[in-house]
């Protein structure tokens, strides 16, 4: 939410284009509370992992994203499906070969299920490329880091964090180098920003 407004057009499409849009913070949904928006919270993580245990057995997911062991963990996990998996390289977002080079993966594999597993925006992005070419037959997903929960690379907060909101501060606390920015430097800027919606809200009802 804090990037969207930072987007040029053609990325702010890749969200706009979405076929599903959900809302995976809860911080989000209760500043969402606090103006009068009702905003169910579905976690990433969490629809990841209820995919992989309710899949049948012989169906076909492919990974873009991650690493060889990421997917050596997986089949282990779920060795009832069929998983494959194609790594890019790093810095997809200006890197058109290398997003085609996935798109090109993705359509080889014929899977019913394509998790993107390489970071917003550029998952966003091949997501649409992917939808504009018609190629790619199943479902794609941008999944994030949820395949780093499900093999144990990284551990979920406790129920009750997770429940009072408090999720950003156990990833935080657990890997500091990696998340100060996004979360003491890029994500409050999510405050004024609610706080601007709401005002323009009230006035436009005016």
């Amino acid at each position: 939410m804090v990037r969207l407004p930072q987007l040029n057009r053609h990325l702010r499409r890749a969200y706009d284009d979405a076929d599903l849009c959900l809302c995976d913070s809860r911080v989000l949904a209760r500043l969402a509370r606090l103006v009068g928006v009702r905003l169910p919270v579905a976690p990433g993580s969490d629809i990841t992992r209820l995919l992989f245990d309710r899949l049948p057995a012989g169906d076909r997911l492919f990974l873009i994203g991650g690493t060889a062991a990421d997917l050596a963990h997986l089949q282990g996990l779920y060795p009832a499906l069929s998983i494959a998996q194609h790594i890019p390289p790093m810095g997809l977002l200006n890197d058109p070969a290398g997003r085609a080079a996935a798109i090109a993966a993705a359509t080889a594999a014929d899977a019913r299920i394509i998790l993107l597993a390489v970071g917003s925006p550029q998952q966003e992005l091949i997501a649409l490329e992917m939808k504009r070419e018609g190629k790619v037959r199943g479902t794609a997903l941008c999944v994030g880091a949820s395949v780093d929960f499900i093999t144990g690379k990284e551990r979920r907060a406790p129920l009750p964090v997770q429940k009072a909101g408090m999720e950003w501060a156990w990833r935080l606390a657990a890997n500091p180098r990696r998340m100060a920015k996004r979360y003491l430097v890029d994500c409050p800027a999510i405050f004024p920003l609610v706080g601007r919606w709401a005002l323009a809200r009230k006035r436009s009802r005016t």
